[in-house]
């Protein structure tokens, strides 16, 4: 084996190793859905669950701490909806072979992904402890939990962003055909 092999790259016309050539010259119709759906799933989850339902949480139960387990339980289910749901969206544009004409689409799905790792298992763990520790009334939660929201609001905002600027593939100019 000649020295780099492992890292050539393929052509377009021959598909990622293993796969027959012309695998996906005719995308299923359903593809294009499927992307719709990830990204409704995904972007839609995001504001309902924090710009309506935690809010709503704080607001009609009468122990705030009840309304942070209950909110901290569904981010984390937010975030592993956003973490599988973009892996899926990259997973398409690569074997769609998209991903050269979807390029700030998907760099912005990259993003979002980054910041959901950032919450989820940076932030949201040091809050837990403090909470714990029973330290809400904290400088540090606070400024802890005003991160968290603020990544939170970034990713609603990016996700807008990548509703507007998203492309059916097969309406991509410079997409392969």
């Amino acid at each position: 084996m000649e020295s780099g092999a492992i890292f050539t790259r393929f052509s377009p016309d021959s598909g990622p190793p293993g796969l027959h050539p012309g695998y996906l010259k005719n995308m299923p119709a359903i593809v294009p859905a499927l992307e719709r759906i990830l990204l409704t799933l995904w972007i839609g989850g995001l504001w309902v669950v924090g710009l309506v339902v935690a809010p709503t949480l704080f607001v009609e139960l009468p122990d705030t701490a009840t309304a942070g387990t209950i909110a901290g339980s569904l981010f984390t289910t937010m975030s592993w909806i956003g973490l599988v749901c973009a892996s899926m969206l990259l997973l398409l544009g690569w074997l769609q072979r998209t991903c050269h004409a979807r390029r700030w689409p998907l760099l912005l799905v990259v993003a979002m992904m980054v910041l959901v790792v950032l919450g989820e298992y940076v932030l949201a763990p040091m809050i837990t402890e403090l909470r714990v520790a029973g330290q809400v009334a904290s400088p540090r939660f606070g400024l802890l939990h005003g991160l968290a929201s603020g990544v939170y609001l970034v990713n609603c905002v990016l996700g807008l962003v990548l509703l507007v600027i998203w492309r059916d593939p097969t309406k991509l100019h410079g997409a392969s055909s």
